[in-house]
């Protein structure tokens, strides 16, 4: 079955063979039409399309900003080129976005899709707090001709706001040594991206800054693309942020239309739940090479969205979305009943990047004729990424309406950060962690291959594994995870994600704990040969995020899912060409 296609960047074609999906998807959308969820939710921010519950419908109407944003800040455009210009002129050569979660992932996708304009300034994104991530970032830059943007949604960011004292401290040290007389101080170099009152109040130093950007407060932090947590190092970047924002506004408009047919966010959303609910929950991505980098942003929309317990559950059980992004594409015979393809194309581009595959679209036909869904998106220019993000956006939050849930919520983010905390205690008091097993090390090769036997047990049917890399990311080490990645996916059938930590703590994070008990979950640390000191705390940016490993790994013990730690040594590398080996192995005798 194909929906028709709408012009543009709206199009959306969904092949389907399954009759019984097929039926259920006509359901779903005659029950969308009666009960006008599209003009409901979008058009007039009815919180009770998502629950007849007085209180879920009070902290609904409290996270719909996202809708209003493209109108909203199409009204602040000249003030972010003017800012962006004030930056350029004052000698600010690069710029530094830390961030976790929802707010650095928006800024990340735009640097990696658009690059700098000519005449722009560079923006980096920091959102890992490995020493080694943290000194890769910033050790090449003069901290006074750097900006540093510190952004959190809640000013209390324990990340963001280690990033923030790091760089404070370098920036006054660099002044100190330039002879720079007071009152230029750090503050000069730094700016914030908040939210009002509280939030931002609990920023360090946040009256000293050169500027404050404060969102709308019923934003949520995965919503948040088209606010300033994008649109601040757009302008910087150069972007043309007044196209970007009027293909958001006919994004939203489209999406407010109750037919189905003609709205690609409900359209979307539709599929997406209703195929969840029928065991075919593994939403698969297979996107071109110039738009790789909205991978990881979906990723974390549909995951912290969807995966949790329905609003009325009597069990708690939890369900979800399951988002694969970057895993290779291959044969039929690799993949078991739970998947759905979601090919993303651009005009012109070449392809997807090699590392997933040769001859997709083929391969992807063969898939469709096996019964797999396929969904296929064309998106006509780079620009239209803000079309895109109204549309992902929609059909996730009307997801929600098929699941039963709740998708503005994350009601089991704060176990992991509540488990780090107690851990940074122990350290803050010289006893050191405990009630954690300790990481199995890559240097045994024998009690590897062992431990990784005995674990692949704990896979689920229809299950998924993921891996959680604890380490500073490298092109090489993602082609080193995409290798063990497809190992476990081609012996197993199982579907496969890669994380690094922490970041995906504030993503995919949610569905781990708060999802369907499916998970199967490989946990990977190493050593910090070159740690670095976070001003003012008693702790080690080595030791937060060793910290922040633990804590996790106790939650998901806390909800009985299957965890396994790995320690790659002081070579992240060599521990990972180690790792490979020995699961090698140990498939081939499971």
């Amino acid at each position: 079955m194909t929906d028709p296609k709408a012009p543009g960047s709206l199009a959306l074609d969904l092949t389907l063979a399954d009759t019984g999906l097929n039926a259920a998807l006509a359901t779903a959308r005659a029950q969308a039409v009666r009960e006008n969820w599209a003009d409901r939710a979008i058009g007039r921010r009815d919180p009770s399309v998502w629950s007849a519950d007085d209180l879920v419908q009070r902290a609904v109407a409290t996270r719909l900003g996202w809708l209003e944003a493209p109108f909203h800040f199409a009204d602040e455009t000249g003030e972010l080129v003017a800012f962006a210009q004030a930056i350029r002129d004052q000698g600010f050569t690069t710029a530094v976005l830390g961030g976790m979660g929802g707010s650095s992932l928006a800024p990340a996708l735009l640097t990696q899709v658009f690059g700098t304009a000519a005449g722009a300034t560079p923006v980096r994104v920091l959102d890992s707090t490995d020493p080694a991530a943290v000194a890769a970032t910033l050790d090449d830059l003069d901290p006074t001709r750097t900006l540093f943007i510190v952004s959190t949604k809640s000013g209390t960011t324990a990340e963001s706001l280690s990033f923030q004292a790091y760089q404070w401290q370098r920036t006054d040290a660099a002044l100190d040594a330039a002879g720079v007389g007071r009152p230029t101080q750090p503050g000069d170099f730094m700016v914030a991206i908040s939210d009002p009152h509280k939030s931002v109040e609990s920023i360090p130093h946040h009256d000293q800054l050169r500027e404050v950007f404060l969102n709308p407060p019923d934003v949520g932090g995965r919503y948040s693309a088209l606010t300033y947590v994008g649109l601040v190092p757009g302008a910087l970047l150069g972007l043309d942020l007044d196209e970007l924002l009027r293909r958001a506004r006919e994004m939203v408009v489209a999406c407010g239309n109750s037919d189905p047919a003609s709205n690609p966010g409900l359209a979307l959303g539709l599929a997406m739940g209703v195929f969840a609910k029928n065991g075919r929950d593994k939403l698969t991505f297979v996107i071109d090479r110039e738009l790789a980098a909205f991978g990881p942003w979906v990723e974390q929309l549909i995951a912290e969205s969807t995966g949790k317990a329905p609003i009325h559950s009597a069990d708690g059980r939890g369900v979800g979305v399951v988002p694969v992004d970057g895993e290779p594409l291959s044969a039929v015979a690799t993949y078991g009943n739970d998947r759905v393809f979601v090919r993303i194309t651009l005009a012109g581009s070449a392809g997807p990047d090699r590392s997933i595959g040769s001859n997709v679209d083929a391969r992807l036909a063969e898939l469709a004729a096996a019964g797999h869904p396929v969904i296929r998106i064309p998106v006509g220019s780079k620009i239209d990424i803000g079309a895109e993000f109204v549309r992902w956006e929609v059909a996730t939050a009307l997801s929600g309406v098929v699941l039963g849930i709740d998708p503005f919520d994350q009601p089991n983010v704060e176990e992991a950060k509540t488990n780090t905390r107690a851990v940074i205690a122990t350290f803050e008091d010289g006893a050191g962690p405990s009630g954690v097993g300790e990481a199995t090390a890559v240097t045994d090769e024998a009690a590897l291959k062992g431990v990784l036997k005995s674990a692949l047990i704990g896979l689920v049917p229809n299950g998924y594994a993921s891996i959680q890399a604890y380490i500073a990311q490298t092109p090489e080490r993602d082609a080193a995870l995409r290798n063990i990645r497809t190992l476990i996916r081609d012996k197993t059938r199982r579907a496969t994600t890669v994380g690094y930590g922490p970041r995906f703590l504030h993503s995919t994070g949610q569905l781990h704990k708060g999802g369907a008990p499916i998970g199967w979950f490989l946990q990977l640390v190493a050593e910090h040969p070159d740690d670095r000191e976070i001003p003012g705390k008693a702790y080690s940016f080595g030791q937060l995020i060793d910290a922040q490993a633990i804590g996790d790994a106790r939650t998901l013990e806390d909800h009985k899912l299957p965890v396994l730690r790995i320690n790659l040594g002081q070579d992240p590398d060599a521990g990972l060409a180690a790792l490979e080996q020995a699961l090698k192995a140990a498939l081939k005798e499971a």
